[in-house]
């Protein structure tokens, strides 16, 4: 464990555990592989684990909330990343400040650096916030053919998205995950945060990257827990466990994904922060 950190590295591949470890990171194993008992694992103590296939790494949340947190240190950093996304440390955030909306926007093959890349220790940037956030997806420089390609009905329910200022995330949740699925899920939200989601979905054209945040307050990571997961919940009775499509599988972990910027933002301090995600090759 770095000083004051505890970084929680998830994974779904039982050889992913040395590369884990020298980040000084903690291997968290997800799904139904075996891993060795070097690895915290999302089916211990209370858990979901039985929803991993739409819930992807939430499960692991679940855990962390219902087991871990109980027992955290306030003021101890938390953070999540995942075997090939990565918190940068401060010498790649320099690189990032000076053109944020560029800063290796791919994959990136440096997979050989990663030990030199990620992050190491508490940078002192973060002493006046409570969470950390990753950097922005950008939504409004998609390709028009690819659009109408793929999101033909998504323009019809959202036509200012002809222009790139109406690229929202409810446009391109609808062009990628469903159309009408996002306003379904909104309004299942307990009240305090229905009308502010509805908003947010409506009016922004970027979120921050992945279901990945880091939080300092024990106090607001519980509150978050508690938004979430029963909105989850309810979303289930809503959609269920049948989609077919691969792109509506996971639909808890995209719901997720544009919740908790969302949340962050609204309920605590914030910084945005760089993430890379590594072309790791595996083994045959």
């Amino acid at each position: 464990m770095i000083k004051n950190l505890e970084m929680y590295c998830i994974s779904i591949d039982d050889s992913d555990l040395n590369l884990i470890k020298n980040l000084n990171y903690i291997p968290v194993g997800l799904g139904n592989k075996k891993f060795s008992n070097e690895w915290t694992t999302d089916t211990m103590g209370e858990n979901i684990s039985h929803k991993n296939k739409w819930y992807t790494e939430l499960t692991f949340h679940y855990y962390f909330w219902k087991n871990k947190l109980p027992l955290l240190k306030d003021n101890t950093w938390v953070g999540f990343c995942a075997y090939r996304d990565y918190w940068v440390n401060q010498n790649e955030y320099k690189i990032y400040k000076n053109d944020p909306k560029n800063y290796q926007s791919n994959n990136t093959n440096r997979y050989n650096e990663i030990k030199d890349i990620a992050l190491d220790l508490v940078p002192d940037e973060w002493n006046n916030y409570e969470t950390i956030l990753g950097d922005e997806v950008f939504l409004n420089n998609m390709k028009f053919m690819k659009m109408i390609k793929y999101g033909k009905l998504s323009l019809m329910r959202n036509p200012k998205a002809i222009f790139k200022s109406g690229r929202t995330i409810r446009w391109h949740f609808d062009m990628f995950h469903g159309n009408g699925l996002i306003d379904r899920a909104s309004n299942l939200l307990e009240n305090s945060e229905k009308k502010d989601f509805i908003k947010f979905i409506n009016k922004q054209n970027s979120f921050n990257r992945g279901c990945m945040f880091i939080c300092k307050s024990k106090k607001i990571l519980n509150a978050f827990y508690n938004s979430l997961f029963p909105w989850l919940e309810r979303c289930e009775k809503e959609f269920g466990f049948d989609q077919k499509e691969y792109n509506q599988t996971r639909i808890y972990a995209y719901l997720a994904e544009r919740y908790i910027p969302y949340w962050f933002k609204k309920h605590s301090n914030y910084h945005i922060w760089p993430t890379l995600s590594f072309n790791i090759p595996r083994k045959k």
